[in-house]
């Protein structure tokens, strides 16, 4: 049997571990990811955890923030052990808990994101994408809590006009809402707009503030307390 020339080649799978102290969640995760995120282990402790990132190397680890073992410290613990080895690793954090310490810990710990396990399993896989690419991804609702934790220092009042003054009123808008962890679809909707019109945004935003993506604009305003 011949192959077919024109045949494009298949993307390898975006690789997941899942960690959670309760089986049966891990088990419905699992179950709800699509076949493009493949689940590569589970564990449910601090331990297991650090030994399942080394052993599998996983693209995303999906963390609760709540775990036996290890010294206690949780799935931040399970970061500060596994993340100086695995550079590659990104971390978001999975959970029922959305208390400012549990988000505010993981986050300077080094996780990518932080949503809660009431979302759905499209959010879940989306927000897998995201961190995997290098984007920040918070449960709109949590950003508040980051943004306490990694405000802007005094002093910046008039760099962050005029870095501000860069952007139309629409920019501003899709920008802050991107920042906050919305995904497109949701900017559009909440700005009675099209998705292709939040591309545009998004790329005139990013090119007039010369970042990257959309996990450096989220650091920026951020540090500017803009969200």
């Amino acid at each position: 049997m011949t192959e077919d020339p024109t045949a494009q080649p298949q993307a390898a799978p975006l690789t997941v571990a899942i960690v959670d102290d309760h089986s049966i969640f891990r088990a419905g995760v699992r179950a709800g990811l699509p076949p493009r995120l493949l689940v590569v282990g589970e564990a449910a402790t601090v331990d297991e955890a650090v030994d399942l990132v080394a052993a599998t190397r996983p693209r995303v680890v999906l963390l609760d923030v709540h775990l036996p073992g290890g010294a206690g410290g949780g799935g931040a613990e399970v970061i500060a052990r596994a993340a100086p080895g695995h550079p590659d690793t990104r971390f978001l954090a999975l959970s029922v808990s959305d208390a400012a310490d549990d988000v505010v810990r993981v986050i300077r710990a080094g996780a990518r994101g932080y949503i809660t396990k009431s979302s759905s399993e499209a959010d879940v896989a989306e927000a897998i994408d995201r961190v995997a690419e290098g984007d920040a991804v918070f449960s709109p609702r949590l950003a508040g809590f980051v943004l306490d934790a990694f405000g802007a220092v005094s002093g910046e009042t008039a760099q962050v006009d005029t870095e501000l003054d860069r952007l139309s009123a629409r920019e501003q808008e899709v920008m802050r809402l991107i920042a906050r962890g919305y995904a497109y679809k949701e900017v559009a909707a909440d700005l009675f707009i099209s998705v292709k019109t939040v591309e545009t945004h998004v790329s005139k935003v990013l090119r007039k503030l010369q970042l990257s993506n959309r996990h450096e604009l989220t650091a920026w305003a951020l540090q500017r307390k803009l969200l």
